[in-house]
C-alpha cells in the first residue's frame, strides 16, 4: 500500500481514506486502539477477547464473543508471507 494524504479537522477528527480502511478491515463503529510510539501515531482494531481452551495437548485461543471474518486480502497476504518465510514450501 502506498501513502495517502489526509488532514485533521479543527475538532481533531481524522478521515482515513477508504482504500486504507478497506485494506485494514476497519468498519464504522469498530473499536480502535490509538497510541503514539516514538512520534508515530498507530491505529489498529482493538484486540479480540479470547479464552484459552485445551484441545488434546494443545492450548487454543477461542474468541470470547463473535469474531469478524478476515478479509480475503489479509488471508492471502498472510499465506504469501508464510510461504516466503518457509522458502517457498507449503
Amino acid at each position: 500500500m502506498y501513502a495517502m494524504r489526509t488532514t485533521i479537522d479543527s475538532a481533531g477528527r481524522l478521515v482515513i481514506p477508504s482504500p486504507v480502511r478497506r485494506e485494514a478491515g476497519l468498519k464504522p463503529g469498530m473499536p480502535l486502539d490509538v497510541r503514539c510510539r516514538d512520534g508515530v501515531v498507530e491505529i489498529e482494531p482493538e484486540p479480540i477477547a479470547v479464552r484459552l481452551v485445551r484441545q488434546g495437548r494443545l492450548l487454543v485461543a477461542v474468541p470470547a464473543g463473535r469474531a469478524p471474518t478476515l478479509p480475503e486480502t489479509v488471508v492471502e497476504r498472510t499465506r504469501r508471507s508464510l510461504r516466503e518465510e518457509r522458502g517457498g514450501r507449503g
